[in-house]
């Protein structure tokens, strides 16, 4: 859909994105994680085209651009307009004649659960119905590129459940969507491909599945300590490590299991369980960006 080849943009000194390239695939729900200052908001503002970058190309596949909603962080309603009134506002500032405004804005509110609230003012509407009429002005106009900077910020479990399942149903309705986000079970959940950015650069990108099943390992739980037994596991493979009561087979070291096993009994240790772990997206970001 869209491509970004070694685009940078500074702050004054501060380098918030540094010759980042990327591309952006029709119907891919990409994910984009980062600690505070890594340049993801950076990066959706130039893509929306907020942002202007120093140097670099940000392009389209095709000869035109994409249509394209951008969902900022800590977005600003006009308190005084009323939920449907200001949507009707966004339609009318998006060029649609005033019976694709009625359709657009009805469907709108009926897909974010916000029907019922439509002649509410929204300076009286809660966080929550917020987010969501956030993402209902997204859907005004039918964009083909969706970008969501933080969309579950300062939702309860159930208002994050309830963006999730909405960003599944925009996937499913075949819109390509970027999102940025903090929370790690959001995106283990509805992104297809996955970048971690750290000093304005990507440090790791896969594909959501990929990421998941690699560095699988194996934790053999003891009854007592093992640390005097690391040296002499060590020896046996350099995957193989020692933490309290618990030895870590790394994927490499998984034909030793049974030996691994055979060895912790001989030297009088009782195993209590035995867990074949993949890695989870705390895991991957923690070893990216530390």
């Amino acid at each position: 859909m869209i491509e970004l080849k070694n685009v940078s943009k500074s702050y004054y000194k501060v380098k918030a994105i540094d010759r980042l390239s990327l591309t952006v695939q029709e119907g891919e729900v990409l994910g984009i994680l980062g600690p505070n200052g890594a340049g993801k908001t950076t990066l959706l503002k130039m893509i929306a085209g907020l942002v202007q970058p120093d140097n670099g190309r940000i392009s389209p596949f095709f000869a035109t651009w994409p249509t394209i909603a951008y969902k900022p962080e800590r977005q600003l309603f006009p308190n005084h307009l009323r939920i449907k009134s200001y949507l009707e506002m966004i339609a009318k500032l998006s060029n649609l004649n005033r019976a694709q405004t009625e359709k657009e804005v009805t469907q709108a509110l009926a897909w974010t659960g916000l029907s019922d609230a439509a002649s509410k003012k929204i300076k009286h509407s809660s966080k929550g119905m917020r987010q969501r009429l956030g993402l209902a002005q997204l859907l005004i106009g039918r964009p083909q590129l969706l970008l969501l900077d933080e969309p579950s910020n300062g939702l309860d479990p159930t208002g994050q459940a309830d963006i999730v399942r909405r960003v599944k149903q925009l996937q499913a309705a075949g819109r390509t969507i970027l999102i940025s986000s903090h929370q790690l079970h959001e995106m283990t959940e509805v992104c297809t491909r996955l970048i971690i950015l750290k000093n304005g650069r990507i440090r790791y990108q896969n594909s959501m599945q990929a990421a998941l099943n690699v560095t699988a390992h194996v934790l053999i739980h003891t009854d007592k300590k093992t640390a005097n037994m690391a040296a002499f596991f060590a020896q046996m493979h350099p995957d193989i490590s020692t933490d309290g009561k618990t030895v870590r087979l790394g994927e490499r070291a998984f034909p030793l299991r049974r030996q691994m096993m055979m060895q912790l009994l001989r030297n009088g240790y009782d195993i209590l369980r035995v867990e074949h772990k993949t890695a989870t997206l705390a895991d991957i970001y923690a070893e990216v960006v530390r």
